[in-house]
């Protein structure tokens, strides 16, 4: 079948969304997340982000079922943007058309995006998008609990 769909996210997608975020090899990879795998406060967490307007959010479905997802958000004064594919999805330009669908939502530019300095595929999905390297810095990576480099990415 290979159908894909990119569609608004919904409050019936969150649970879905929870489980995808849970595996621990993918939180390693992404680095930048919370490890607290605490089902509750993530429903309330992203329940709350739903009702926000000025969060763009989109849902990644395979076939049927739901694989991921894509988000623009505010960070202090900039538009940050993030993504997440199931990890058995990984490979398959997911990642790159969910964060298509979400930047044709985002009028305003820059954006901004960041990925571990070793996450070498999260860094082509935002280079194939137009994102180009602006800089690099450390922080603490939760899911990793050590300070790490990240790749800072901004599109014009």
């Amino acid at each position: 079948m290979n159908e894909t769909v990119l569609r608004q996210m919904r409050e019936s997608d969150l649970p879905a969304l929870f489980e995808i975020q849970c595996d621990a090899e993918a939180q390693v990879m992404a680095a930048f997340t919370s490890t607290a795998n605490d089902r509750q406060a993530y429903l309330d967490k992203h329940r709350k982000l739903l009702a926000d307007d000025r969060i763009v959010q989109v849902v990644v479905e395979a076939d049927g079922e739901i694989v991921g997802s894509a988000a623009a958000f505010p960070l202090g004064e900039e538009i940050d943007v993030t993504y997440w594919i199931r990890r058995d999805h990984w490979g398959r330009g997911l990642a790159g058309a969910a964060l298509a669908a979400v930047l044709e939502q985002v009028p305003v530019r820059p954006v901004f995006a960041s990925a571990a300095s070793d996450n070498l595929a999260s860094q082509r999905v935002l280079e194939r998008a137009g994102f180009r390297q602006v800089g690099r810095q450390r922080g603490f990576a939760e899911a990793r609990g050590q300070e790490i480099e990240e790749v800072m990415f901004r599109l014009d």
